[in-house]
């Protein structure tokens, strides 16, 4: 049986016309697929934006009063100064840099900041590397005893750490919170860089010790090169929390005030200049500049940070 297609004088038989049918079917409903699925998309990226944009009303709030003077942020809201007349001053910074010593307790946490997140770091890839592919008695037991660690609050041992310190006379130094952030900083630093080398090609190290490279060679040669993502991630984490501490710093340098970092100096403020809220905004836009401008440069380190610590070792 054939039906007769009066537009081309041809005769088209019932499989052709049901085929011709459902690729027709299919490609409508791919039509009202792709239409849904933009249509979502816009939605979601809606809904996210929406949000981001909630999430950073409080940081341009912050910004905008750090520029603007004292009795107008009394007095007025923060969405006030961005319409005509504007009234911007820069006095409140120049204020907490010099006259409050903001710019030495800058400097005091890049100095606490860069060693206290290159020294775990460092330690915790030949430690992840131990533990990911050379085999010896108790090699799990140990790596479960280090990764157990995380769970337990360090606010328990800053006192006895404290005691320890202050008997060999290195409280109060920067080698104390050195020290302390590297012991605290460790067991993620291990977890996080074990489960990314351990994902790596077996065939890539069986290949290097054929052709005669040694455990240390592999290392520099092969699992630095190829791990440079879970690297870079582990140190802007560890930047961002030893940055943004402030119960460490102030248990181990708190006592010394040539040596305090921008949490405990703007903590200090707090306490001095409850009122002065052009002067509070201006220091804490400060201490969080430095750890926007990381964050914003390279988030997507972020996520694959958290991706290279799911995955299965």
């Amino acid at each position: 049986m054939s039906v007769a297609n009066t537009q081309t004088g041809r005769t088209i038989s019932d499989a052709d016309a049901r085929r011709v049918a459902l690729a027709q079917k299919r490609a409508r409903r791919n039509q009202d697929h792709r239409a849904s699925n933009i249509f979502g998309n816009s939605i979601v990226s809606a809904i996210v934006i929406v949000i981001s944009l909630i999430w950073a009303v409080p940081t341009i709030g912050l910004f905008v009063s750090s520029f603007r003077p004292g009795d107008l942020i009394n007095t007025t809201g923060w969405w006030t100064a961005i319409v005509p007349p504007w009234s911007f001053t820069l006095q409140n910074y120049a204020q907490v840099l010099q006259a409050q010593g903001l710019g030495q307790a800058f400097l005091n946490s890049l100095i606490i900041a860069i060693p206290g997140t290159i020294l775990p770091t460092i330690i915790a890839a030949f430690a992840a590397y131990v533990f990911a592919w050379m085999k010896f008695p108790g090699r799990d037991w140990i790596f479960l005893t280090i990764i157990a660690l995380q769970v337990i609050p360090y606010q328990l041992t800053l006192i006895p750490i404290l005691g320890i310190f202050t008997y060999v006379g290195i409280s109060g130094s920067y080698v104390a919170v050195w020290l302390a952030h590297t012991a605290y900083g460790l067991p993620f630093a291990v977890y996080l860089l074990r489960n990314f080398f351990a994902a790596l090609p077996g065939d890539l190290f069986e290949s290097a010790y054929i052709d005669g490279a040694n455990s240390v060679r592999v290392f520099f040669d092969i699992v630095l090169p190829l791990s440079g993502p879970a690297i870079a991630s582990l140190v802007i984490f560890q930047f961002m929390w030893v940055w943004n501490d402030l119960l460490i710093a102030l248990i181990f340098v708190g006592g010394n005030p040539a040596n305090a970092p921008l949490t405990v100096t703007v903590a200090n403020l707090v306490n001095s200049f409850g009122t002065n809220y052009q002067v509070l905004t201006a220091a804490a836009f400060v201490s969080m500049a430095l750890p926007l401008i990381i964050f914003f440069s390279l988030q997507r380190y972020f996520v694959r940070g958290i991706l290279a610590g799911s995955v299965k070792g």
